[in-house]
């Protein structure tokens, strides 16, 4: 008798082919590296580094891991490689472990400017709670206030600076992050999850000459498997000839066991077809398919976090419709078949979980093969749930927002408009598999 997780992932499956994925740390992978990660690797245990390990038949998994080392190194230009962190999180965390002490200052962006818990959110996280937080901000126009950075950094005097994002829409100016750094002798570490399918294919600016270590995730805009690797530069070796070294012993036995060995086996994947022309080709087409879905929604009436983009994503600011309207519009957006997640904004007069925007990107519609006539009619859609649903504005109390989103997202499900949509969605996404290149 088939499991019912069987029933359950086809209906999963269902639900990614007629939907629209626009959330941009989402990706599909590859026929290859889902081969893989259903593979026999699952099964053997690895503890430890290859021709290192603590336990023995490892002979193949090793040259797995060395083969993935050794792409991501040629990939980037760097001269050392870790790829058994589980995924961004810890392997921020690792990194931290590895160059700080408990105390020690770490600086930031704001979580609700377009940071990322992990970069020192404090009180709620790990790394705002063993370690001291400084968190900079953007300006008015949604770009990083760089002189805030410096007089933070000068007051302050952190250990490491962290220059990365979850929710920012702009180019990330590595230099000047590596000028203010070398005024106090911080650490440069560089989170490029979000966008390092778009460095290795030239659409955005590498961090290696400036960064002294660097985070990725695997997924997203590079479009491998759910895990993370930790890359150290010329110049981090050269401030720290045993740096590689101390990245290794923060991921065991600091904080993990055994790698997953079909997740280093995607990446090693997923790092050779970065290197093809091809995989240049589908970067340069999320940008293109980026900037026509912004464009186009702007055309469509609708707000945008500092007025565009230059990455693979964007946070619609519903602000001209009221205050914490992200969670509602996320939810109708989902009913009409095309999903996102709330978001905050720079100017935040919600909460994070009744925020005023929604974040969205291309990198998943990209994979599935849409172009720029698919961008202008998806904006239009979200403009017409945007413009649909923002009439009915969430109260303030607290107990009656929970109330009445619950009561939304039911109405949502059976609302003629968003069904309307939704089998418009359907149609469109019949025309575009789930992996297209």
């Amino acid at each position: 008798m088939p499991d019912q997780v069987f029933k359950l992932i086809t209906q999963e499956e269902k639900r990614q082919k007629e939907k629209i994925g626009l959330i941009p740390s989402e990706n599909v992978v590859s026929p290859e590296i889902s081969k893989v990660l259903a593979s026999c690797l699952s099964n053997k245990y690895s503890e430890g580094y290859a021709n290192r390990r603590y336990y023995e038949g490892n002979q193949i998994v090793d040259q797995i891991e060395l083969l993935a080392i050794e792409r991501v190194k040629k990939l980037f230009g760097v001269p050392y490689v870790n790829v058994q962190p589980y995924s961004g999180s810890p392997a921020n965390l690792a990194i931290y472990f590895a160059l700080l002490q408990p105390g020690d200052t770490i600086m930031g962006l704001k979580l609700s400017m377009g940071g990322h818990l992990t970069h020192g959110h404090p009180k709620v996280t790990a790394s705002g709670t063993f370690y001291q937080s400084v968190q900079y901000g953007v300006k008015a126009d949604a770009r990083i206030d760089f002189d805030e950075v410096e007089a933070l950094a000068l007051k302050h005097k952190p250990k490491i600076i962290v220059a990365g994002n979850t929710a920012y829409p702009f180019l990330l100016d590595f230099k000047k992050f590596r000028q203010i750094a070398d005024k106090v002798g911080a650490w440069l570490m560089a989170d490029i999850s979000h966008v390092a399918g778009l460095v290795v294919a030239g659409e955005h600016p590498s961090p290696v000459p400036y960064a002294d270590v660097i985070m990725s995730t695997t997924h997203k805009t590079f479009r491998g498997p759910r895990g993370a690797m930790i890359l150290v530069t010329p110049r981090g070796l050269k401030r720290d000839p045993d740096l590689g070294k101390k990245i290794d012993a923060a991921i065991i036995p600091g904080l993990q066991g055994g790698p997953h060995n079909a997740t280093t086996a995607g990446i090693a994947i997923a790092a050779a077809e970065a290197a093809t022309p091809a995989f240049k080709r589908y970067a340069k087409q999320i940008r293109k398919n980026a900037d026509a879905l912004a464009k186009a929604l702007q055309k469509q009436g609708l707000q945008l976090v500092g007025d565009g983009t230059e990455t693979h994503l964007m946070v619609i600011d519903l602000t001209q419709f009221g205050i914490g309207l992200g969670t509602q519009v996320a939810y109708a957006m989902d009913a009409a078949g095309i999903y996102a997640n709330r978001n905050t904004v720079p100017t935040e007069q919600g909460s994070p979980f009744y925020p005023s925007g929604v974040r969205i990107g291309t990198p998943l519609v990209t994979t599935r093969g849409m172009k720029e006539p698919q961008m202008r009619q998806i904006a239009k859609w979200i403009a017409q749930v945007a413009k649909h649903v923002t009439a009915q504005q969430l109260p303030k109390d607290r107990k009656e927002r929970t109330v009445f989103l619950k009561a939304f997202r039911k109405s949502a499900d059976k609302d003629p408009v968003l069904l309307k949509i939704k089998r418009e969605v359907k149609t469109m996404t019949a025309n575009f598999p789930l992996f297209a290149w």
